[in-house]
């Protein structure tokens, strides 16, 4: 069908940039061994799943709806994060998330019994407290008074009251970035670093995931530099790395069709 047939309007997807979107992905996960995520919150189209399994390694969800429906149409790794959960979710995300992150020491001491009964690998959240944003600092979640995420502070103070709270605890999270450049990432990464080295040195940690907001598949991006970085946390912590990019897989790689009256 071509476009002067379609009604309108109509978004159409055009499958072969996705392809070279997906052989991009792939290509960095080849490169480093890490594991790249569709963060479904910014493509969701589930019949392509099935396509887009076939070069990157699941997907990851902003609550119980989207899990469901990665765990159904993707079948792969199928990963989960939200500033709360309910016990009522849980009781269901257990069942279908190979990881969970937690936003808070609170969530986390809450439901990780759950996790731990049900070999379900869960983290923690934790915010380096470090803009990047410039243009998108709407949608930043280091903001000052941000929730998203555990401050330093706040996690020391949390360990202080509990030393044990963060027992059984396999990974950590950070998810800082919209739309940006690898350079960002590296500089958000020297800051985690710092901040919160203590967990990342620690051996009961299998696992750091970089978030979202990575266009790696942007003409510009620096995709040598993101490599570098998982590269670096693989060997120095002796982790798997999860990179979650949503927008890149689908960048440029559809149109809205319409009509002028």
């Amino acid at each position: 069908m071509k476009f002067d047939e379609l009604k309108t309007p109509a978004y159409v997807i055009d499958e072969k940039k996705l392809i070279h979107n997906l052989e991009i992905l792939k290509s960095v996960e080849e490169h480093t061994g890490c594991h790249i995520l569709l963060a479904q919150k910014a493509f969701s189209s589930y019949a392509l799943y099935p396509l887009i399994s076939q070069y990157i390694s699941g997907t990851t969800a902003s609550g119980i709806f989207e899990a469901e429906l990665g765990h159904e149409c993707m079948g792969k790794e199928n990963h989960v994060f939200a500033p709360a959960f309910t016990d009522e979710d849980m009781d269901k995300l257990v069942k279908i998330c190979d990881h969970v992150v937690f936003n808070s020491v609170n969530q986390l001491i809450c439901h990780k019994e759950k996790c731990i009964n049900n070999r379900v690998s869960f983290g923690l959240r934790v915010n380096p407290e470090y803009s990047t944003q410039g243009d998108h600092a709407i949608y930043d979640p280091c903001a000052p008074g941000s929730r998203l995420g555990v401050t330093e502070e706040n996690l020391k103070k949390a360990l202080q009251k509990n030393p044990d709270a963060l027992a059984g605890m396999e990974g950590i999270h950070f998810h800082t970035l919209c739309e940006q450049n690898s350079d960002d990432l590296e500089k958000t990464l020297n800051v985690v670093e710092e901040k919160f080295g203590f967990l990342l040195q620690s051996d009961s940690i299998k696992w750091v995931n970089f978030g979202g907001g990575h266009h790696i598949t942007r003409d510009d991006y620096d995709i040598k530099r993101l490599e570098k970085c998982i590269n670096h946390v693989k060997k120095t912590y002796n982790v798997d790395v999860y990179v979650e990019p949503g927008e890149a897989v689908a960048l440029n790689a559809g149109y809205l069709v319409t009509t002028v009256l």
